[in-house]
This record gives structure tokens, C-alpha cells and sequence, in this order.
């Protein structure tokens, strides 16, 4: 994306009004002082702490107002039918009295220059009438005067009358070729400055990797403060990337990924599939014509596995899992929520390639066909089925649920996602391998247990029930100071009561569902 072609085609097509949601001012500033320059046209700026402020000259400039050219020649003062004429500042030169923001705008409306004026954090003043029609009077004039309006704010909304003379413009996020060019800026001004950096390939990918979906100066900033510590890339810069995209991006989040597939039993469909997929997505194998898979949507008991297969899909395929929370999403003004939904996934194709884990996402979605919540729910789906038919960046999402008939059915039919998974209870063989799995994890000998008569004892238990089975065992015998045996795993088991069986009508209710509609993971 090149945000000075985008902000040039605005002016050259002459909108009244550009609005610039961003936090990098000083980036903002200086694409429209290059425009300005490239254009030749005057460059205002105003804020409340210095006024209306002009920053350059040109030659092709009327003095006086162009809606009425009897007021006399063009000379350097600005005629005022109150009294003599304001001279016009030179670049760098203050505007006297234009601190308020309807002087300023008086101002540019009654005397102003043709030119760019840029409006520093308006957002407050947007309440007040006079501002609004000051605004919307500078508007209507543009095709006669023309004078562009540019508002640069870190939020900005503006009311409907004035939002139809606007254009919005979104700075794009800098992509994996730029964060590699502040990286090696950064590397060469410690070089400068203290000597040789130590440079290690393998995490300076993976800080690019993490710091994708950041604004410029965000990135700069995290790269600086790693390197000009050491000279180095080290695994808590990578932790502090971490922290710092979580707390400026609410709900997405970097997760710690698995070591494989192997770290879970059972649901060796699902994996087969996911394995068959695999090449396609991460370019591995190219087949025209065929799409690269978009997506599961996994379902099934609680605690069968469901979320530990997401973060098995991005261990096996080697790529970032990123978490999207919708509850984090959700805010109490208008428009708020739908505005982080967008913001989380623009820095989650920042990151592509990319699994991305929606958990539980019917406790999200299942009011969007309901008004109980002022249709927030709705408008969060709606963006969410946008984005989702429209994206091209390679992201493979994993979404789970544990009631697939509270979903709505436009999110869950064919295309949305490639595949409706149903995660059962594991049989035999499964549970026989989850316990393995926990019992190796906890270094307990194997050859002390049966795993067989384990798998069979353990009839009815999910996997989480099975791991939570060997904890109690390990809690069990750390008095005795030994390791648990056989018969104190068995004897946990017994006096467990899984879900199958406390809740045993839902579930049946629930596997008879999916077994006529999903395809089943085992």
C-alpha cells in the first residue's frame, strides 16, 4: 500500500475533507509536507496548544478571498472589513488569535489561502455546533476555494452532515520487507555508535514475524529498545513484542504453540486432513487452480482436545498461533466493537502467514440474530463473514465451539469454513495414548503402568479428565514423598465422574446431533 499515491488521489480529486485515524502524527505530517512540496501547494497546521501555524509558501498563492475579488490587488496583506489586513505569515509563522478552534476556522473560511490545512485533535471540538458548521462551511466552499481539510486524530467520528464531504485514510501498517529495513537501520546505529552487533538469524525472523501488525514508530521503538540494550536479539525481546502487541491490540494475542501434533491422542482424521492441507497453504506445492484452505470449524465435548488442536496446527505447520478473543472485542460505545474486530485482523494479516484460534467462538456469535445487546452482535458478525469471504492473506483459522447449534447458520454453511470437525469422546486406543502422553510429561517410569487397563478403566473420560486424573494421582502421593503407582491412577479414575455421565442427556443429545452433520475428527 502507498500511502502518499492514495493521499495524492484524494487531493487530486478534490475532497473537501481527508480524516487520518492514526497514532503516528509525525508520520502523518510528513506524507502531506512531501505532498505539499511535490504539489506546490501552501501546508497549514493547527492545534490547540499553538494555533493555526503556516509551514511554507508558495509562489501561486491569492491573497485576499477568492469569493470576492473587488477587494483590490493581491498584495501581502489579507483585507479585513473590521480593520487593516493580518499580514501572511512565512513559513514557520504563527496566525495571531487562531488558538480557538472557530477563530482558526473563521479564519480559513473568511481569509484563507488555497492549500492543505491539517486540523490536529479535533475529536473533542466535533460536539460543538459552531465547530461543525465552521467545518462544514469550509466544505462547501472547496470547489471554489480549494482548501483541503485534512484531521489528523487517533479517533475520529465525525457526525453525518460533515461525513458526507469526507474521505477516511488509513496509514498502512509497514509489511515484512520494511520491518526488515528498521531492523538493519537499527543494527547499523549500534554498529556506529558501540561496535560490532551480535546478530542471530533465526530470532531476528522471528521479531519480524512478531512485531507484523504494529504501526511504524510501535516497531521502531521495540526494535530499538532491544538492540541498543546488547547488540542482540534475545527470547525476552521476543516476550516483550509479545506484551506490548497484546496490550495495544485488546483481544488478539500471540500463543505458546505445541510441540506437535504428537503432543495429543486421538483425532487422527482431523490430522490426516490437516496434514493433506498443509503443503498448499504454506506454498510448499503449487496447484493452479486449487484455493488454499481457509479453515476448521471444530466442535465436540468440552475437554476432548478441540483447542489443543489448534495450537498443534500451528506447531505441526510451524507458523505464529495468534489468539482472537471476541469478549475482549466487546465495548460499550457505538461502533467501538466492530473498530477492534477490524484493527485485530488487519494486524493479524500483517502477520501472514498465520493460524489464528477463535475459541469458543458461540458465546461470541450466538446473539446475532437477536437485538438484546442493541445489534452489536450482529454487526460484529456481519464484519467478521465480510472479512472472512473477502481476505486473501493467508490465514488459516481454527474456531471452536462446543455448541454448534448455537452458532448462526451463515457462519457455519460450506465456504465460511473448509471443513465442520466433531471431537468425541476418545475411544480406547485414544485414551491409551493420552495417558501416555501425561504420564510421560510428569517423567513417571511407563513400564510401571498398563496402559491398556487404564484405557479401559477409563471408559466414558475426556481428555482432560484423564490428564486431571494423573495430576490428582501426583498430588495423591507427594506426602509419601514416591512417585504414584498403578493402583493409585486406578483408584482416582474410580472415584471420578466424567461428564459423559454427570451430564450423560446433553451429551447424547449433542453426539447424536454431530454424527449426522459433522465429520467426525477420530
Amino acid at each position: 500500500m502507498n500511502d502518499l499515491r492514495d493521499l495524492t488521489a484524494l487531493i487530486r480529486s478534490r475532497t473537501p475533507v481527508i480524516v487520518i485515524e492514526t497514532m503516528e502524527e509525525t508520520r502523518a505530517m510528513r506524507l502531506l509536507e512531501t505532498l505539499a512540496a511535490e504539489r506546490n501547494l501552501p501546508l497549514y497546521r493547527w492545534s490547540a496548544a499553538a494555533g493555526l501555524v503556516s509551514l511554507g509558501s508558495q509562489p501561486d498563492v491569492r491573497y485576499g478571498s477568492p469569493r470576492d475579488p473587488g477587494r483590490g490587488p493581491r498584495s501581502l496583506e489579507l483585507v479585513d472589513d473590521e480593520g487593516p489586513g493580518t499580514p501572511v505569515p512565512e513559513s514557520g509563522g504563527e496566525i495571531p488569535d487562531t488558538r480557538a478552534l472557530p477563530s482558526a476556522l473563521k479564519y480559513i473560511d473568511q481569509r484563507g489561502r488555497r492549500g492543505i490545512y491539517v486540523l490536529l485533535d479535533v475529536h473533542p471540538y466535533l460536539e460543538d455546533p459552531v465547530v461543525v458548521r465552521g467545518l462544514r462551511e469550509i466544505a462547501l466552499d472547496h470547489a471554489i476555494d480549494d482548501r483541503t481539510l485534512v484531521l489528523i486524530s487517533p479517533r475520529m467520528q465525525l457526525p453525518p452532515k460533515l461525513g458526507r464531504h469526507a474521505a477516511h485514510l488509513s496509514l498502512s501498517l509497514p509489511d515484512e520487507a520494511r520491518i526488515r529495513e528498521l531492523l538493519e537501520e537499527e543494527f547499523a546505529l549500534f554498529e556506529r555508535s558501540r561496535g560490532r552487533p551480535r546478530r542471530n538469524p533465526k530470532l531476528e525472523d522471528a521479531m519480524v514475524r512478531y512485531a507484523s501488525g504494529l504501526c511504524e514508530e510501535d516497531v521502531r521503538q521495540l526494535l530499538r529498545q532491544a538492540i541498543r540494550n546488547d547488540g542482540t536479539l534475545t527470547p525476552e525481546d521476543l516476550q516483550r513484542a509479545v506484551r506490548y502487541k497484546e496490550q495495544s491490540l485488546p483481544g488478539l494475542s500471540l500463543e505458546a504453540p505445541l510441540d506437535g501434533v504428537d503432543a495429543i491422542g486421538g483425532l487422527l482424521r482431523l490430522r490426516r486432513w490437516l496434514a493433506q492441507r498443509r503443503p498448499i497453504f504454506l506454498g510448499e506445492v503449487d496447484r493452479p487452480g486449487l484455493p488454499a484452505p481457509k479453515g476448521v470449524l471444530i466442535m465436540g465435548v468440552q475437554g476432548t482436545g478441540k483447542s489443543l488442536t489448534a495450537k498443534a496446527t500451528a506447531a505441526s505447520w510451524g507458523l505464529p498461533l495468534l489468539k482472537l478473543d471476541m469478549g475482549a472485542l466487546y465495548d460499550k460505545y457505538q461502533g467501538e466493537t466492530e473498530r477492534k474486530l477490524r484493527e485485530a485482523l488487519s494486524a493479524a494479516e500483517a502477520m501472514q502467514p498465520v493460524v489464528m484460534w477463535i475459541d469458543e467462538i458461540e458465546k461470541a456469535m450466538s446473539g446475532g440474530s437477536s437485538d438484546q445487546d442493541g445489534g452489536v452482535s450482529r454487526r460484529v458478525l456481519g464484519t467478521l463473514l465480510t472479512w472472512m469471504a473477502e481476505r486473501r492473506a493467508r490465514i488459516f483459522i481454527v474456531a471452536t465451539a462446543n455448541d454448534v447449534q448455537a452458532l448462526p447458520p451463515e457462519l457455519i454453511r460450506k465456504g465460511r469454513f473448509d471443513e465442520l470437525f466433531f471431537v468425541d469422546l476418545p475411544d480406547a486406543p485414544a485414551r491409551e495414548t493420552i495417558f501416555r502422553i501425561h504420564l510421560g510429561r510428569h517423567k513417571l517410569a511407563l513400564a510401571g503402568f498398563d496402559l491398556q487397563s487404564l484405557a479401559l478403566e477409563s471408559e466414558g473420560m475426556s481428555g482432560a479428565e484423564i490428564e486431571q486424573a494423573v495430576v490428582s494421582t501426583l498430588y495423591e502421593a507427594l506426602p509419601e514423598g514416591r512417585d504414584p503407582d498403578m493402583a493409585m491412577l486406578l483408584a482416582e479414575i474410580q472415584r471420578t465422574r466424567p461428564l459423559s455421565v454427570v451430564m450423560a442427556e446433553k451429551i447424547d443429545q449433542l453426539r447424536a446431533w454431530a454424527h449426522e452433520r459433522c465429520v467426525m475428527a477420530d
